[in-house]
């Protein structure tokens, strides 16, 4: 298949573009920042691309079977509006191309009434602090992106990821309609679970949840890890 990616230059769309090639599939890998793309390949088309600029949009998405999108920014206290604006653009093109399988990427931290990732200390505490203080503006902006995509028509599957880390490669991994009872979910095991949903009826125009079983970091290894680590997809205000 033809696939368009968005937010492919960043950890986890690296993976989807490597993988999607793996499986045979034609990728076209969007980002602001071609040069620094590390993969080539003869089914591999690198292009220059801003989702607050819908030319550019549209020309991504021509001809695409599907769009997989893992669009992403860092914590911060301005208003963000990647999310909700980028997809708006994104659904846009897939509207006039005639595209329809659109597949991507918000968090279970958007929807914490879905059930419980943790005991108390992580429900109780941390949670709320994530999700209200730290990235209040970002998970907003998850949550028009996700209202914008239920709207559309088109074939669509959201995916809720829980708390991102790296593992050599895919491991075992669940997945559920909104809820899977886990606080982190590989980036491997996040694309694997994107590229799967590409030819599968199972998820259309449903949420899915997630989360990695067979490994998992500690919370101090994680925050350790990721709080000093390259945001997962794009910088503010507009990266893909």
């Amino acid at each position: 298949m033809r696939i368009a990616v968005f937010g492919a230059n960043g950890p986890t769309g690296r993976l989807v573009t490597d993988q999607a090639l793996a499986a045979g599939h034609t990728v076209t890998a969007v980002t602001r920042h071609p040069e620094d793309f590390p993969t080539h390949g003869d089914r591999l088309t690198v292009l220059a691309g801003d989702v607050y600029d819908q030319v550019s949009v549209d020309r991504a998405v021509e001809g695409q079977d599907a769009v997989l999108s893992s669009l992403g920014v860092p914590f911060g206290k301005e208003p963000i509006t990647v999310y909700s604006e980028g997809m708006t653009n994104i659904i846009r093109a897939m509207e006039r191309s005639g595209t329809r399988r659109l597949i991507c990427v918000t968090s279970s931290a958007v929807d914490p009434g879905a059930g419980p990732h943790g005991g108390f200390f992580f429900e109780k505490v941390l949670q709320p602090f994530v999700v209200g203080v730290l990235g209040k503006t970002l998970y907003a902006d998850m949550t028009r992106m996700e209202a914008i995509v239920r709207d559309s028509h088109l074939d669509w599957t959201i995916i809720r990821p829980s708390g991102l880390f790296d593992t050599p490669g895919v491991t075992d991994y669940q997945t559920a309609e909104r809820y899977v009872a886990g606080k982190f979910t590989s980036r491997a095991d996040l694309a694997s679970s994107m590229l799967a949903q590409v030819e599968s009826p199972d998820y259309v125009r449903k949420v899915m949840a997630v989360a990695t079983v067979s490994a998992q970091p500690s919370l101090l290894q994680f925050f350790l890890k990721e709080a000093g680590s390259k945001p997962d997809q794009q910088k503010a205000p507009a990266q893909a």
